[in-house]
């Protein structure tokens, strides 16, 4: 990944092209609601302008080259990881706290550095066991603040935020190393928001039966079932992203994201109804928080990682 690798790239400019065009469709759609039917848009212009920065934002560290999507994406799970701190009540404890960031910021060295094809150390190991370091480095935090009141408590949301912030967010990361990074990558960012609206679109179009009322009431099965459905059949739209892969494996990458997706959004949703907030942050204007905006990635990305590394490689 390089400025010089992006621009000659098909993949990237396919997909710069297309988040374009998506973008300049929205913004005509909702000035002509607004303008021509007198509706009130402010909400859908609230989410769109947050896109008018993320967009950029993301498109900008891809092209930049692989050691700047790495730290973008780290600097992403700090951000969110403070975000999730925040709402439990963990940074009460800034030991363990400090010492769950210290791991994100580990799982960026291991991947930045670890490019075994330019010299660097073979990392896939190393990622996978870091979760073992962390888990040893808060007990030893927990020993060495000598007070054992409250400790269970935080070993457990430092390590499970480390855990599904830190590490499972890492994967996205990792991709940057991949012979096809921005394939997967751009694939997997745009898959997993088109899944977001599917699920938004069908449910308001055929919507009946809720999903999980306590958690998050919005959702309905038909919704679901929709968002699925069109991202199984998405990979085969954009099989020049996914060049390897055999209409089987265009299905279960799909499958990955609409399913993963949706349990990645039900898990947030179930830490905010318990903590009693409405959003994990306010950085994004129209989207909530960090935390918010890549919490279907939290699963998808994983699960894609590793389909791809058994099925292709990496």
């Amino acid at each position: 990944m390089s400025p010089s690798i992006a621009l000659s790239n098909e993949v990237f400019r396919i997909f710069a092209v297309l988040t374009t065009s998506l973008l300049v469709i929205g913004g005509i759609i909702i000035a002509v609601v607004r303008y021509g039917f007198h509706k009130d848009v402010t909400h859908a212009w609230d989410s769109y302008r947050g896109w008018l920065v993320m967009i950029p934002v993301i498109s900008i560290s891809l092209f930049a080259g692989r050691a700047v999507a790495i730290c973008f994406f780290s600097v992403i799970a700090i951000l969110a990881f403070t975000e999730y701190a925040r709402a439990t009540g963990l940074h009460r404890n800034l030991v363990m706290m400090f010492t769950s960031l210290a791991g994100i910021v580990g799982i960026a060295v291991v991947v930045l550095f670890g490019d075994s094809r330019n010299g660097g150390f073979d990392n896939y190991g190393l990622f996978m066991s870091i979760p073992v370091f962390v888990s040893a480095a808060l007990l030893l935090a927990s020993i060495v603040q000598n007070r054992p009141e409250g400790q269970l408590k935080a070993i457990a949301l430092s390590l499970f935020g480390f855990l599904y912030i830190g590490w499972m967010f890492g994967h996205v990361s990792f991709l940057a190393n991949a012979r096809n990074s921005y394939g997967y990558l751009l694939y997997l960012l745009f898959a997993v928001e088109l899944n977001d609206v599917a699920a938004f679109v069908c449910g308001k179009l055929f919507g009946r039966r809720p999903l999980c009322t306590n958690v998050s009431p919005w959702k309905t099965r038909e919704g679901a079932l929709g968002a699925v459905i069109i991202s199984a059949l998405f990979p085969l739209a954009v099989r020049f992203a996914l060049p390897d892969f055999s209409i089987v494996e265009c299905i279960i990458a799909g499958l990955i994201v609409g399913v993963g997706g949706h349990l990645g959004d039900l898990s947030i949703s179930v830490i905010k109804r318990d903590v009693g907030v409405k959003d994990m942050g306010t950085l994004i204007r129209g989207h909530g928080g960090v935390l918010d905006r890549i919490d279907s990635l939290l699963y998808s990305a994983p699960l894609f990682f590793h389909f791809a590394r058994y099925s292709h490689g990496l």
